[in-house]
């Protein structure tokens, strides 16, 4: 992806948080300069990846399918005890997350704002393809159930609490504006808690088209250590 598209799609999302009063701790705003400059206090922001995230997933078509998500807080078992994560997430109308499970991680995934959330739904079985089984979960701590690879819609203010080994995949409902979800879970890791159905590259390759205007959290090393700008 061109990194003005990604410092496109930041400033957007910027805007609508701010519109939609979910403030940002300060970090979030740092420049690069700011970054080189504090980085000997920011080491658990560094080793949780705390900060913004985008991805295409592989796809090179970010509108179709992609993710811009900023992780607020995480733990990290070599630095802390803390066994909880938070996430800002920025679901655009028809913008899928593809489908993936997680071994460890059982999370809440709330819609915080705006438009409609849909998750498809399927059981994982022994070999990690879909199951044919119903689907067991919670939505707001109600029990429910639907049948293999149906959706569930959650409007403003509704969660769906996801265990481990279920598939999901998610996106904003077509004609109901983008949605802020938040994800409230245990410890996050994105190396190795992450199954996906499909092949799917999880951080993108960047071109430098032009300087950043927030840094992702696969910028710190390089700019901490003077590589970008």
């Amino acid at each position: 992806m061109k990194r003005s598209k990604i410092n496109k799609f930041i400033i957007e999302a910027e805007v609508l948080l701010a519109a939609g009063v979910f403030p940002l701790p300060p970090w979030a705003a740092w420049t690069p300069e700011e970054w080189k400059n504090r980085k000997d206090d920011c080491e658990a922001i560094f080793e949780s990846r705390l900060g913004w995230d985008l991805t295409d997933f592989g796809s090179g078509d970010y509108l179709r399918r992609g993710l811009l998500l900023i992780t607020i807080r995480n733990g990290n078992k070599r630095t802390d005890i803390k066994p909880y994560a938070e996430k800002i997430m920025i679901i655009k109308e028809k913008q899928e997350t593809p489908f993936h499970f997680h071994w460890h991680k059982t999370e809440d995934i709330i819609n915080r704002g705006g438009g409609n959330l849909v998750i498809q739904l399927y059981n994982s079985d022994e070999n990690e393809d879909f199951a044919d089984s119903p689907v067991d979960f919670l939505t707001d701590g109600i029990r429910r159930r639907v049948n293999a690879g149906e959706r569930v819609i959650l409007t403003p203010g509704e969660s769906i609490t996801l265990q481990t080994g279920v598939y999901h995949r998610f996106y904003a409902e077509e004609g109901k504006g983008t949605v802020i979800a938040g994800e409230v879970s245990m410890t996050n890791d994105d190396f190795a808690d992450n199954r996906f159905f499909e092949n799917c590259g999880r951080f993108p390759d960047i071109e430098e088209d032009e300087k950043i205007y927030r840094a992702l959290i696969g910028d710190y090393e390089k700019i901490t250590s003077g590589g970008l700008s």
